[in-house]
């Protein structure tokens, strides 16, 4: 997909992205737990590299509607073309698992179907629900799709009241034909302009990955982009490449330019904001959403 890629020279990563894996049976325990709810978590289909560290703790991303994705962006390693109609059992199956692992803040997530008349905003909703019932003092938090620009489907999870809306904008406009064709940047802005104006108590949240040739004028723009549809919860993380047939790499920012991206974005209006290289959507989760209850 990315011929051209293939005879550029792919630069060694740095120091700073290395790291030892914890050890201790919680991982595996985690692990087993998930497979035997036959549930998914965008932890080992994305590959994060945060797996280690956040199933050791007991905790996890959870990933409804599968594990193939109907799109096919270019920067992640989540498996391209679903096999069957959305699973009507998940949503019970996640809150279930919520329930067993102590989670007191649930992030859920999903592949893109846009095979399915809704996008699947009905069983984020059904997901949404089940963990208020069976866990009433829980906060779930939602990472979206676009919904292809669905009005209702975008209600129909918002009225769920879920404690965080968290749609990704993923990189700078400019990067979108070559790392989200098949997404619009201001259709997905959008999004997040209408989740605020809907329910404007809830706090919505977006992410970038830094490193695919962005320039820091075009961050900078980006960011006020985001400010003004809303969005009060910020991360930015390095992006790595998955497989050789990802886009490759274009830089590795160092941690202190991380760190500069953080105080910038917080001074520019951000309530709360997770900057640095192993920094992805759900990363600290927990803590930006106190941050930000704290300064609102």
């Amino acid at each position: 997909m990315n011929s051209h890629s293939q005879h550029k020279v792919h630069i060694r990563k740095p120091r700073w992205l290395r790291r030892r894996l914890p050890a201790g049976p919680d991982y595996e325990n985690l692990r087993a737990l998930l497979n035997r709810s036959k549930l998914h978590t965008v932890c080992q289909e994305a590959k994060c590299p945060n797996i280690w560290e956040c199933f050791s703790q007991k905790t996890a991303t959870f990933l409804i509607m599968g594990d193939r994705c109907t799109r096919n962006c270019h920067f992640c390693a989540i498996a391209r073309g679903p096999s069957g109609p959305p699973d009507p059992g998940e949503p019970v199956r996640v809150a279930e698992a919520a329930q067993k692992m102590g989670l007191k803040y649930v992030v859920i997530t999903s592949v893109t179907r846009d095979d399915v008349p809704d996008g699947g905003a009905g069983l984020f909703a059904k997901t949404v629900m089940e963990i208020h019932k069976r866990i009433p003092d829980a906060y779930p938090e939602v990472l979206i799709p676009d919904f292809s620009g669905n009005r209702d489907a975008l209600r129909t999870v918002v009225d769920t009241h879920p404690a965080v809306i968290n749609h990704n904008l993923e990189t700078v406009p400019r990067l979108y034909p070559s790392a989200r064709p098949e997404a619009v940047y201001r259709r997905s802005l959008e999004l997040l302009r209408r989740a605020k104006q809907h329910e404007p108590t809830i706090p919505v949240k977006s992410g970038l990955m830094l490193g695919l040739g962005e320039t820091h004028a075009e961050i900078e723009k980006t960011l006020w982009d985001l400010l003004d549809a809303g969005c009060n919860i910020l991360t930015l993380g390095q992006y790595l490449q998955p497989t050789r047939d990802h886009l490759q790499v274009e830089r590795f920012i160092h941690p202190e330019e991380f760190d500069n991206w953080r105080e910038t974005a917080l001074k520019m209006g951000f309530s709360g904001v997770a900057s640095g290289p192993f920094v992805r959507s759900s990363y600290h989760a927990k803590e930006l959403y106190q941050a930000t209850l704290r300064k609102n």
